[in-house]
């Protein structure tokens, strides 16, 4: 294949450890792409160790972005990632080089590829209030008056999922309109198609667990724990912030709240990974654009390469 005819975008998507991050770096490589994060945790600075975020000589080696560009105290949203994507995707194209969109967060994925609903953009004040709100009566009362108000978005969120229940009220005090009467109308932004879409999935879930837990080892060997208490201690950070609520810093942040002991947050951290692996792959199964490559393949790499019409 002649180097005009590769893929100018492509998506390489798969649950976590999967092997995403290395398979990214050599394909970028071979196809002369920037990479764009798709990963909602990889855009907090300071959190280095339970995101898995990729190493100085990584980054390095290939033009990253939507990594490290928010502090941990700020919210990032799919409607923002969906726009800085879009943003980065024209800006990429336009210096001639290809883009190569790798992450695991799968509500960015879609809100790429299928545009968003006209929202109202966030207020900071109607957030500052709704969380004195919820300080004061908590969160199961703020899901009570908005099931009061919105009961099809209500019926669909826990009691104690603080983001979406503020994120719903706020939209609601802002607007007078429910939130999911809003997305039921029309106005939803224009989407990104990619030339391809490659997912890697595990044809042994088996392996994936093992993988995990053996991440999740080398993360509290490099000192997971220290870095959540470094968080903590900055005095500004809560455990309902978005960053603190990642996989891996919520069971940390609870151990050291003393939920449970530090002794079983291997235990607590690597079945939630495995639920978020699981949640992953149920969102990749709704996308049947994508094209499916066995991670657990001796010969995934070359799969990966081979399908983007690239050599190493």
């Amino acid at each position: 294949m002649s180097t005009d005819a590769l893929p100018a975008v492509v998506a390489l998507a798969g649950p976590t450890a999967s092997g995403k991050s290395a398979a990214s770096l050599v394909l970028a490589e071979a196809l002369d792409a920037e990479i764009v994060s798709v990963d909602s945790a990889l855009v907090y600075r300071t959190m280095d160790i339970g995101t898995a975020k990729p190493s100085r000589e990584e980054l390095a080696r290939v033009p990253h972005h939507l990594i490290d560009i928010l502090d941990p105290a700020e919210r990032y949203s799919a409607a923002a990632f969906a726009s800085d994507a879009q943003r980065l995707v024209r800006d990429i194209r336009a210096r001639g080089r290809r883009v190569l969109l790798v992450g695991g967060t799968m509500l960015y994925f879609k809100a790429l590829f299928e545009g968003l609903d006209a929202l109202p953009a966030a207020d900071a004040g109607l957030r500052a209030e709704l969380e004195d709100e919820a300080a004061r009566r908590g969160w199961p009362a703020l899901h009570a008056e908005l099931a009061a108000v919105d009961a099809v978005t209500a019926a669909r969120l826990p009691p104690n999922d603080a983001q979406r229940i503020q994120r719903a009220l706020e939209v609601y005090r802002a607007t007078g309109v429910p939130l999911s009467q809003l997305h039921a109308g029309k106005g939803r932004s224009a989407g990104l198609q990619p030339d391809l879409f490659l997912s890697l999935e595990p044809a042994d879930r088996a392996w994936l667990h093992e993988r995990i837990a053996k991440r999740f080892d080398q993360m509290l060997a490099a000192g997971l724990i220290d870095e959540v208490r470094a968080l903590r201690a900055r005095g500004d950070l809560h455990a309902e912030l978005p960053s603190m609520r990642c996989v891996g810093y919520r069971q940390a942040w609870e151990a050291l709240d003393g939920a449970f002991s530090l002794d079983e947050l291997r235990e607590r951290g690597i079945a939630a990974t495995r639920q978020l692996a699981k949640r992953q792959l149920t969102w990749l199964r709704s996308m049947p654009q994508r094209r499916v490559i066995a991670c657990d393949a001796p010969d995934a790499l070359a799969q990966v390469l081979r399908a983007a019409g690239a050599t190493a």
